[in-house]
């Protein structure tokens, strides 16, 4: 079970990355008529985050088939956690004020995988019983 926290976690903030690249190009277009350079910024900052969500997914499940035990291992997820937090704060501040439901939907995924991966580095497996 330990393990699926974390592998739920990894998975979904790989999914919602994934789900940011796909309807960058659409997006970019709502925002109507812009500069090029103001068009290439956004742009930027949608793929940016996109990758950032699918390395944090990728680490994630990495470690988890790898290294879940170590100290290393606790270190990294908390710096994800850390990342992940940080990332919904300000997805509140921002995106959740836009009245698009993707948008408010940011700060809820990105605060349940923190929440995952707490949960799996303070879960306490019992020591099987050796007969």
């Amino acid at each position: 079970m330990k393990k699926s926290l974390f592998y739920t976690s990894g998975i979904l903030t790989l999914l919602w990355g994934i789900g940011h690249l796909i309807p960058t190009a659409g997006t970019i277009e709502n925002f109507g008529d812009i500069s090029p350079d103001n068009k290439l910024i956004i742009t930027m900052e949608w793929l940016v985050e996109g990758f950032t969500l699918i390395f944090l997914g990728i680490l994630i499940v990495v470690i988890t088939y790898t290294e879940t035990g170590t100290r290393l291992a606790r270190n990294v997820f908390i710096l994800i956690t850390g990342m992940l937090i940080s990332m919904a704060i300000l997805s509140v501040f921002t995106g959740f004020r836009v009245n698009f439901l993707p948008f408010k939907l940011c700060p809820v995924i990105f605060s349940l995988s923190a929440l995952l991966i707490i949960l799996g580095m303070t879960i306490k497996l019992k020591p099987e019983n050796k007969i």
